[in-house]
């Protein structure tokens, strides 16, 4: 290795121990990885100030085909692998989703529809386990996992008060179905929106290839859970005779503007239709994004004849500006592997260790993805190995890139449900339950979380052999 390639792992290593250690949180580390990365860069590599110009790709903001229409940022093509960098269409599209979230949360949209599902199965506890799954799924397929188990793990613990039951169980399997249903869309979880704006994905080219896998995954672990938990659940539940249909909390209760919550539901379903079919209107994810973005601000002013310049600030600290801080970060150090031609040896490590297989390939992936994601981030894992994915497809040979991309999707998406910090959002139903009083210890949560990841990524490992081996 070169003294260049050397100093970029050194430097990206520091940066994801800092980032596990979580003594600060992860967007410092990430900024400061991404400093010394440019240095590393200008410094140590050829061409270095062309090197950083393409690391940092800020041309693409004028590059009106970035906007709408086919994308400068492509997939491998014939002439070989392409150059990454900061991924800024996942940046502007997770902020856009986070000021709409924002503005559908103020409606009470979320909440309303928790209680509407709840209503539906009249609050029996065990349909309460299954429908509430199945919504997190569901709702993870197109906003961000974590907003999903937000509202959903609040609303858990405040029916399992009402009810006497134990919500810690629900949160659980709430928390593996937001990973899971994630999976089955390019929106639904950050590494599927990194691997598809590196690889020009479209939201169609995920439904159609992870979206089934997902989907009878989400079908398995519904039977899993449901034999985890159903006698506890049902004893606590006949332990504590149901109240008079008046006595429990009502959807309507949740919604304070109606006119707020009529648009910002409006705005949902349009961004849904718009991302389902971005690949015939041409309207790349980061558009979409700011389109969201913009719809939403415009629905605060419409529902209240003029929003106040607070009004406006509260909902851009809806955006969680460290998050996109550390995207940022991550992608530079990343870059500064691929600059260096890091990735490009380990994916000949990866080539050579699979024989040229493209069957030994996948495996190799999904299960290595499952696990390192499973005890660190799943975000930083998936940046780093989307470029190794092209490159290695490209010495693979023409048609193994995608079935190594949704390799890399499933394990990244499937794996992080192992641990209490294996994802976004089981870091978020934990704490939200330890916060309300309800510890989910790390010997609880892995005794139901491994034996459905293990059992969900055998079957994501079956699924890829038999539809692409």
């Amino acid at each position: 290795m070169s003294l260049a390639q050397i100093l970029a792992v050194v430097v990206f290593a520091g940066m994801f121990i800092a980032i596990m250690r979580g003594k600060i949180h992860r967007f410092v580390p990430a900024l400061v990885g991404a400093g010394l990365t440019a240095i590393v860069i200008l410094a140590l590599v050829d061409d270095g100030p062309r090197s950083l110009w393409h690391v940092l790709r800020l041309y693409d903001f004028v590059d009106p085909h970035w906007w709408y229409g086919k994308h400068a940022a492509e997939a491998v093509s014939g002439d070989g692998p392409e150059i990454g960098g900061v991924n800024w269409q996942t940046m502007i599209f997770i902020g856009g989703m986070m000021v709409m979230v924002e503005g559908m949360g103020a409606a009470g949209f979320f909440r309303w529809l928790c209680l509407l599902v709840a209503r539906l199965v009249k609050y029996r506890v065990v349909p309460i386990l299954i429908s509430f799954m199945l919504l997190s799924a569901f709702l993870s397929m197109f906003i961000d996992s974590i907003t999903v188990m937000l509202f959903l793990a609040t609303v858990t613990i405040e029916l399992a008060r009402l009810l006497k039951f134990d919500p810690v169980p629900v949160i659980i399997a709430e928390i593996f179905a937001a990973n899971t249903g994630g999976s089955a869309t390019m929106s639904g979880d950050p590494p599927n929106i990194i691997i598809g704006t590196h690889f020009n994905y479209t939201f169609a080219d995920f439904a159609v290839n992870t979206g089934p896998i997902a989907w009878i995954s989400m079908i398995a672990v519904l039977g899993l859970f449901y034999y985890f938990f159903r006698k506890e659940l049902r004893r606590q539940a006949a332990d504590n005779p149901p109240m008079a249909a008046d006595q429990y909390p009502q959807p309507r209760e949740a919604i304070h503007n109606r006119r707020l919550f009529i648009l910002c539901t409006a705005i949902f379903i349009l961004v849904v239709i718009l991302l389902v079919t971005h690949a015939q209107t041409g309207l790349s994810v980061g558009l979409i994004g700011c389109i969201a973005a913009a719809l939403t601000v415009a629905a605060g002013f419409a529902s209240r004849g003029g929003a106040s310049h607070a009004e406006i600030l509260h909902i851009m600290k809806g955006v969680d500006w460290r998050t996109l801080l550390f995207f940022f970060g991550l992608f530079v150090c990343v870059g500064g592997l691929e600059a260096t031609g890091v990735l490009e040896m380990v994916a000949e490590r990866i080539g050579d260790a699979s024989g040229s297989s493209l069957i030994i390939a996948m495996t190799f992936i999904l299960w290595i993805s499952a696990f390192a994601s499973a005890i660190v981030d799943n975000i930083p894992f998936a940046a780093t190995m989307r470029s190794v994915i092209g490159t290695l497809a490209y010495s693979l040979g023409s048609g193994t890139q995608q079935p190594l991309a949704w390799s890399l999707a499933l394990g990244t998406d499937i794996g992080g449900n192992a641990t209490p910090i294996g994802g976004s959002a089981n870091v978020v139903g934990t704490a939200i339950a330890e916060k309300e009083g309800y510890r989910i210890s790390w010997g609880r949560y892995c005794r139901y979380a491994i034996p459905a990841t293990v059992l969900v990524v055998g079957l994501c490992n079956l699924y890829l052999v038999l539809r692409y081996g």
